[in-house]
């Protein structure tokens, strides 16, 4: 009985931080390759930059670019829909930007559906994160 109840408290104390989401689980460059592999390609910023930029379709009228919310100036502070600040994308200005997965994935699904009215591709996400990476 004393061994069963020193196992199940040696399980309640290392459960939280087997199931705790680090938040510094990866990398930009890790992220960049990951998308670049998944997508076949060599990640290019430029195309990122574009990507970035362009007024694009499908999305919603008040989000036609992903700099509507996120201002044309990866380096500058944006400003969501609902008034709340975006911290600047580019890397130079905010390094643990894309430092957690699960914070990525959640923002890409979110605004590529807003944007685009789908999920963005593989090649998106790697340029756009080459681009932001670049600056």
């Amino acid at each position: 009985m004393r061994r069963l109840a020193f196992t199940l408290a040696a399980l309640c104390a290392a459960a939280p931080a087997a199931f705790a989401q680090d938040a510094n689980d990866t990398s930009a460059a890790a992220l960049i390759s990951k998308f670049a592999a998944e997508a076949g390609i060599t990640a290019d910023a430029e195309t990122g930059k574009a990507f970035f930029l362009a007024t694009q379709s499908g999305g919603g009228a008040d989000t036609p670019s992903c700099s509507s919310c996120h201002t044309a100036d990866p380096k500058a502070t944006g400003m969501a829909r609902t008034g709340k600040e975006i911290a600047p994308m580019a890397l130079s200005v905010n390094p643990k930007r894309f430092t957690d997965t699960a914070f990525v994935d959640k923002w890409f699904g979110r605004n590529c559906d807003s944007v685009l009215g789908r999920e963005c591709t593989a090649t998106e996400k790697a340029n756009v994160l080459a681009y932001f990476a670049s600056i």
